[in-house]
């Protein structure tokens, strides 16, 4: 018989007290720091703990009961959900600021590096809206939200592709591998499946890249949505896929091959 998970400890009315790196906070509780995701500092919160270590804890916020003055409203309607954002709620000069305060710490404290000078960030003009690359990925198990998680519900599909902002060329691969026999989607805990991930790229001077990454060769199936791929879509100016038969998604060691345009794309910087 399996055992019950043990149910970690609520700590109340905590305050956040510094920012750390991948978008967390920290706080202190009894000489143990917590890291905690979507606060800032000066938020007053509760807190039920999600993992306990001899040295550290992580948890999540489930009550606030003071908003630190140093909060901004995200402009995204889809902050804290998509994952894509991690500091939204904090005015872009403090960003900078912590952003700066994490390089002097890990150069100083960690590096035991020496520094005579350390000059500031330079902030960009350009805040909001900046990204040209979205990654997706292809899943026979689709992430539910916690009201689908609590409600307990069924559903008759749960293949997904994430990320869940709407995208032409996401959601007609996405259809074209669902209303096609031979396209399952990846199933990464049996590491079988087919289609695996999905990575768009576009640049300000018009260039468009789209990379699919398939689990195994199939030259007939590949081909086929590919292909199809470049003819729904005249504006891409690379379309390109990856053979990753390894167990993580990483293909920074795998060869990327020009399906039709160009093997790069071109950017503008400021």
């Amino acid at each position: 018989m399996a055992r019950n998970k043990k149910q970690l400890p609520l700590l109340e009315k905590v305050t956040i007290t510094d920012v750390a790196a991948e978008g967390k906070a920290i706080a202190r509780v009894n000489e143990k720091v917590v890291f905690v995701p979507f606060v800032a500092p000066g938020d007053v919160v509760d807190i039920q703990l999600t993992r306990k270590k001899n040295s550290y804890a992580e948890g999540k916020a489930v009550y606030f009961h003071e908003y630190s003055p140093e909060r901004a409203v995200p402009f995204c309607e889809h902050f804290g959900v998509c994952g894509g954002c991690k500091w939204q709620h904090l005015p872009y000069e403090a960003q900078l600021k912590y952003k700066h305060k994490q390089v002097i710490d890990n150069l100083t404290r960690i590096g035991k590096i020496e520094m005579e000078e350390i000059l500031p960030i330079l902030g960009s003009e350009r805040t909001t809206f900046y990204r040209n690359k979205l990654e997706f990925t292809f899943s026979n198990k689709k992430w539910l939200t916690e009201e689908e998680v609590k409600s307990g519900a069924t559903f008759d599909c749960m293949n997904g592709v994430g990320f869940h902002i709407p995208n032409r060329i996401r959601l007609y691969i996405k259809e074209y591998c669902l209303s096609h026999e031979g396209y399952p989607f990846f199933d990464l805990r049996n590491q079988e499946g087919f289609i695996r991930t999905l990575m768009i790229r576009t640049a300000s001077t018009g260039d468009l890249m789209v990379v699919v990454v398939f689990y195994h060769e199939d030259k007939e199936r590949r081909e086929a949505l590919l292909s199809h791929v470049a003819e729904q879509f005249p504006e891409i100016t690379s379309l390109l896929y990856v053979i990753n038969e390894k167990c993580n998604d990483t293909i920074t060691d795998q060869e990327v091959l020009v399906f039709r345009g160009k093997d790069h794309i071109i950017e503008e910087m400021e």
